[in-house]
């Protein structure tokens, strides 16, 4: 995935368990808080939890582009789940590259490697033939933006969103 469309999804679809809300700053893509008890997100990331084995068997296809998961990351007051790029599979453990600077967490920096936990894993995804392929997390908050933010959301990160 090009660094600029990963760092796009991992800004655009951060979640926090604050009330649901837009978080705009300058030179920066919008930040999403969804609540944690919204009942489309979580089944999405249900979702993505029961199909994650098929994630595993596109990890060994070399067409696909850009495997990601998204995981889990929480401290004491905060919950915030961001993007893995450049993912490892080994033993059944994911390892991989943080991809966006956190903005509540402060133990991890954009860049770090993270050694996954899979208990917190919310999302998976990778590019196949131009076509984002899983990504539930971020259909559902697609889906939530008027036309225009979505126009915009397809033209920069040149993915086709069924």
């Amino acid at each position: 995935m090009k660094i600029k469309l990963l760092a796009l999804l991992c800004i655009l679809f951060l979640i926090s368990c604050k009330e649901s809300n837009k978080i705009e700053k300058d030179n920066q893509s919008t930040i999403y808080d969804v609540a944690s008890g919204d009942e489309e997100m979580n089944a999405a990331i249900t979702k993505a939890n029961q199909t994650l084995n098929d994630f595993n068997v596109a990890l060994s296809n070399p067409e696909i582009e850009d495997p990601a998961l998204k995981v889990q990351f929480q401290n004491s007051t905060d919950v915030e789940h961001m993007w893995i790029g450049e993912i490892e599979y080994n033993d059944g453990k994911y390892s991989g590259i943080l991809t966006n600077e956190p903005e509540y967490i402060t133990e991890y920096k954009m860049g770090d490697k993270i050694n996954i936990d899979n208990s917190k894993i919310s999302d998976w995804m990778y590019i196949e033939n131009g076509k984002l392929v899983g990504g539930f997390t971020i259909k559902v908050l697609r889906n939530r933006m008027n036309e225009d933010e979505r126009k915009q959301f397809d033209e920069e990160s040149g993915m086709q969103i069924d």
